[in-house]
């Protein structure tokens, strides 16, 4: 079972339910279980009748109707159990206390349970919180609508810059610890294991989620104090995560299990295998995840949670691609071709196919002036048909995000020969099936009577060293 709203931890067991709906938690009813998760159990609860209004105990907060209840027992486990669930609970308490935030599920009050006729919970640590709607992981799971997925990666990142800046690493960040309010909002979740900074880091208990570890963490000795953690884990998880929203919830690192792809991890830290990403990851987020995935502990550290809200924030004010240069017809035209890809073959003209002077596979140099399209993905470069799966797209503005709106009916092929004017260095950043990533762009002629009439072909979709013009 994944972690509750409103709390999260690694899951090793499941417990039975524990308290019936109508049991009185210190001030608080229990309605029902959401789940359980490590070494706790997490109710929704409602405000007791007669609940304290600020006279004599913690005020129900204006608004709010349930909270959930984390609930740690901690009775008939071992000595070192319970030690470990004790410094969980502070963990959570003193961050809740120091470090409170929008963009993190509000502590409202902790607990010491009396339940006499439990002989199992008495004593167990409860930790009354914020209770959210749901888990980006369950929004992944269903599929993240795409106007939302830039939101709630920023969220992510306000919650991170602002654990960063109070000195805290969250420690294990990932999708079933991102939880949405009921207005959509993000609330990082889950600080059992977060981790206050001593200088440049801090000592976390040897836990956490595999799929989530930097490859650092892998190799990290175990100390009397735990391992050592640093902000840049939280950052290599964002990158993971980013990639999960965009990716349908599928990591980077192949494998069939965390360990498995654990390995896969290892094997690019050490520089021994490249850092794939799904074809589904637009541009710009693809950048992003990649310096978030930076193979190192010192090639992250530039990449803080601030830097990245900052970019996300610089990528979101900018205008849409193709706005006010497309009529409302070939605009149309250019979202169905981007994101449909079957729509290239229709739209694919007889001009630019006769005019290509070689075929897929044919190797011969083009002629001055011309440069020949590059796809990364092999079995799109080793097919003779036009499939419109392996269709590349031309942007309008290469200035701009390489989006939907911004890419022009006529598609190409592998192999196609296209005439070019002109090259630009500067442009919208691309990175390509292969992780080559380039800045350069090409200006090439479209058929006669296209709108627009030229075209940008990215750098990364040539294999060619153009001795082309600068664009003026």
């Amino acid at each position: 079972m994944r972690p509750p709203h409103g709390a999260g931890g690694t899951a090793e067991h499941d417990r039975t339910d524990l308290l019936p709906p109508g049991y009185q938690v210190g001030d608080w009813v229990v309605t029902h279980r959401i789940g359980s998760g490590g070494w706790s159990t997490v109710y929704a609860a409602r405000p007791a009748d007669g609940r304290p209004d600020g006279t004599g105990g913690t005020a129900t907060p204006p608004g709010l109707a349930d909270v959930a209840l984390k609930i740690m027992p901690t009775a008939g486990l071992a000595p070192r159990q319970t030690r470990r669930i004790v410094e969980s609970a502070r963990r959570e308490v003193e961050l809740g206390r120091r470090a409170g935030h929008p963009r993190l599920i509000g502590l409202l009050e902790s607990l010491v349970l009396s339940a006499p006729d439990r002989p199992s919970l008495e004593g167990a640590i409860v930790l009354v919180m914020e209770r959210a709607a749901g888990s980006l992981r369950e929004l992944v799971d269903a599929g993240v609508p795409e106007a939302d997925r830039g939101r709630l990666i920023a969220g992510i990142c306000e919650g991170l810059a602002h654990l960063h800046r109070s000195g805290w690493v969250h420690a294990d960040l990932k999708p079933e610890n991102v939880l949405l309010g009921r207005d959509h909002s993000v609330k990082l979740s889950d600080f059992g294991l977060a981790t206050e900074l001593t200088g440049t880091h801090g000592y976390a208990p040897p836990m956490g989620t595999l799929d989530y570890f930097p490859p650092e963490r892998w190799r990290a000795p175990l100390g009397e104090l735990g391992v050592r953690v640093r902000p840049t884990a939280d950052i290599w998880a964002l990158g993971i995560v980013i990639h999960e929203v965009f990716a349908s919830g599928r990591s980077p690192f192949a494998g069939a299990t965390s360990v498995a792809r654990g390995a896969a991890v290892q094997e690019y830290g050490e520089g021994r295998a490249p850092l794939r990403m799904d074809h589904a990851v637009p541009p710009f987020w693809r950048a992003l995840a990649a310096d978030c995935l930076a193979p190192t502990h010192d090639a992250r550290a530039p990449h803080t949670a601030e830097s990245l809200l900052a970019r996300i924030a610089a990528h979101q004010a900018r205008p849409q691609a193709g706005s006010g240069r497309l009529g409302g017809r070939a605009r149309t035209a250019a979202l169905a071709t981007a994101l449909c890809g079957i729509a290239g073959a229709a739209l694919y003209s007889d001009a630019v196919r006769t005019t290509s002077a070689a075929s897929p596979g044919r190797e011969d140099a083009p002629t001055p002036g011309t440069i020949r399209v590059y796809n990364a993905e092999q079995d799109c470069r080793e097919r003779v048909d036009r499939n419109p799966r392996c269709s590349l797209g031309l942007a309008i503005d290469p200035m701009l995000p390489y989006t939907a709106e911004n890419v022009v009916p006529t598609r190409v092929w592998h192999g196609d020969v296209l005439t070019a004017d002109c090259q630009m260095a500067g442009g919208e950043p691309i990175i390509d099936e292969e992780d080559r990533r380039s800045t350069r762009w090409f200006r090439v002629r479209l058929p006669a009577g296209s709108e627009p009439p030229t075209a940008w072909l990215p750098a990364v979709r040539t294999r060619e060293r153009s001795a082309l013009l600068d664009c003026h």
